[in-house]
């Protein structure tokens, strides 16, 4: 019997703990489990523990609760709009600013330590603004990356969720998520921030920033993001040859805007479990002399100047001394980038085996090897956050076309006006993952089918396609388009003035028109004998997604059906005319 309340209530003890992750007994020196569940917030005092309040501005007022956690790590919370009580516990989490003494040296908003500073600019009773400022353990001489961190989370949705901090161990997390990507930072909806990997101490100009911004936007109020547009102040590593490239001077932001990606959702699919699922991206780069000026790009920030008397608790108080931030916000973004901007080159991915679930994902293929497979192995996906294979790639390296987009007659596909070549990587069916978020399915693909896209004649449109299907690093099929009397050219496509309604209508039409071709092959195929019912999977489709899909590959085997039957029966006309059919799109002719 005693045996049993012990194991009781030992058990009971536990549970307490993990769920609530304060003291179960009055004794301070029984330290708190470490938790394997998500603890949701700053854990109290101790039990029995009083915290100390002092008046900073000698007006009779609080205005700093000096506290700890339940596991003994020293707190400080400053109030900025002057409603602190002397009864009060905490702090309000509107106007206040919490500093967390993580390695417990005493200087709560030093080296080591992490800061979370909330702002309530439009006086509405709830923080529309969270800055973090993380400081790494101790500070590296000409170092400047990674050390730390400054991010501001604009909560332009309302909906109170700001950046992600593991309470467990005091850092900042803002890649943590549950499942693929439901981030537990706010990246869905209508939201932006801003972020650099560095300290404060490290930034000449503190209202500017590396991400500045990342802005999504939810232009159905669903409560996700169907576009995420990612501007980039990339320092000037060459400012000072003598100096290392992360020293303080070749790592100062230029107030120009010179790496930009625009991803979209072109077919509305996000949902749970693909809270991201973006399907292409056009990135523009001008890292030498390009890009665009943004520093008339002011905000005026209402109360972000914390408390004047509290800036002795700060190792750098620059930042708490700012009463205006400098980026381009959703508004504006999209004319700066296509108006504004001088650019030098154009980068476009799109995810052709629809497995991406990250803006990063989507955002990076190199012109590189397109045989060579791996994280920083020197093919196309050498980022280390590139999809491994089922992307396809193309680069206009000179900017020649400007940015366009056009849909190419050969394939019924998207491609990038301008591009000298492109690469598609087939993963067919999903099946490899390359990015350190799904470590559990990193597995690159020894054998993979490519096709490989040329301009050979330089007019910006593609008119070559090499095919390697058997994954021998060779080409087994070249095709070109002036050999078969194809016109390379097509209208073409301008983003500068699209609002999402328009990418949904250029998705709608592509997917259309591919599934109409399919269905059109297919019934010239069975007139000349050719069984059709081997394909029976691709020809149902449940989604946009799918006729883009399966519409595309139920043309690719009808093709190949038609160009074998025609071989064997030795008729090297209707081989011509189904070449000049299929790589321009038109069977309406067709007889």
């Amino acid at each position: 019997m005693i045996s049993y309340m012990v194991r009781k209530f030992v058990f009971i003890v536990t549970v307490l703990f993990f769920i609530f992750q304060v003291p179960v007994f009055p004794d301070n020196k029984i330290s708190v489990l470490k938790h394997q569940i998500q603890v949701p917030r700053l854990s109290p005092p101790p039990t029995g523990f009083i915290p100390r309040h002092e008046d900073l501005t000698k007006d009779g007022k609080p205005n700093a609760i000096y506290s700890m956690t339940s596991d003994s790590v020293p707190i400080l919370w400053i109030d900025d709009d002057y409603n602190m009580k002397w009864t009060d516990m905490e702090g309000d989490m509107i106007n206040d600013c919490l500093l967390i003494d993580r390695n417990k040296d005493g200087f709560y908003g030093g080296q080591g330590d992490l800061i979370i500073d909330y702002v309530d600019s439009n006086d509405d009773g709830k923080a529309d603004l969270q800055i973090i400022i993380e400081y790494s353990k101790e500070r590296k001489p000409d170092e400047v990356w990674p050390n730390g961190h400054v991010m501001i989370v604009f909560d332009t949705d309302n909906d109170q969720i700001f950046n992600y901090v593991d309470w467990r161990d005091y850092k900042i997390k803002s890649w943590d998520k549950s499942g693929p990507c439901d981030f537990f930072t706010d990246y869905s909806g209508q939201t932006a921030f801003t972020k650099i990997h560095a300290s404060t101490y490290d930034m000449g100009d503190l209202r500017l920033n590396w991400e500045n911004p990342f802005l999504f936007y939810d232009p159905d109020k669903d409560g996700l993001s169907e576009i995420a547009i990612r501007l980039l102040d990339q320092p000037n590593n060459a400012k000072v040859p003598s100096k290392s490239w992360n020293s303080y001077e070749n790592m100062q932001l230029l107030g120009k805007i010179n790496w930009i990606s625009l991803s979209v959702d072109l077919d509305n699919d996000n949902t749970s479990g693909r809270e991201f699922d973006f399907d292409f991206t056009i990135g523009f780069r001008g890292l030498k002399n390009g890009g665009f000026d943004y520093m008339d790009q002011v905000h005026k920030i209402k109360h972000l100047r914390g408390l004047p008397e509290a800036d002795k608790f700060f190792l750098d108080p620059r930042w708490r001394q700012l009463t205006e931030l400098i980026y381009s916000d959703h508004d504006h973004a999209q004319e700066l980038i296509f108006q504004r901007g001088k650019w030098e080159s154009a980068h476009f991915v799109y995810d052709e085996d629809d497995d991406c679930h990250r803006w990063e994902r989507v955002e990076f293929y190199d012109p590189m090897d397109p045989f060579k497979v791996g994280a920083q192995k020197g093919g196309i996906d050498n980022h280390t956050q590139s999809d491994a294979s089922g992307d396809r790639g193309e680069w206009d390296m000179d900017f020649s076309g400007g940015g366009k987009l056009y849909i190419g007659p050969f394939d019924g596909r998207l491609h990038l006006h301008g591009a000298e070549w492109g690469c598609w990587r087939i993963d067919q069916f999903s099946e490899f993952y390359q990015g350190w978020d799904r470590r559990w399915m990193n597995k690159d693909p020894e054998i993979f089918s490519t096709v490989r896209y040329d301009d050979t004649d330089n007019n910006g449109f593609i008119d070559q396609i090499a095919y390697d299907m058997d994954g021998d690093k060779q080409y087994e099929t070249t095709v070109k388009l002036r050999e078969l009397g194809i016109d390379d050219t097509a209208n073409l496509i301008d983003l500068s003035k699209f609002t999402y309604k328009d990418y949904r209508k250029l998705m709608d039409k592509i997917a259309g028109d591919m599934w109409t071709n399919a269905q059109r092959m297919k019934k010239l195929a069975q007139q000349v004998g050719i069984n059709t019912t081997w394909f029976a999977y691709w020809d149902h489709p449940l989604s946009v997604r799918e006729k883009y899909h399966k519409g595309y590959w139920l043309q690719y085997y009808i093709f190949q059906e038609m160009i074998a039957k025609f071989n064997r029966e030795g008729r090297p006309e209707m081989v011509e005319k189904a070449m000049k059919s299929y790589y321009s799109g038109n069977w309406k002719n067709w007889k």
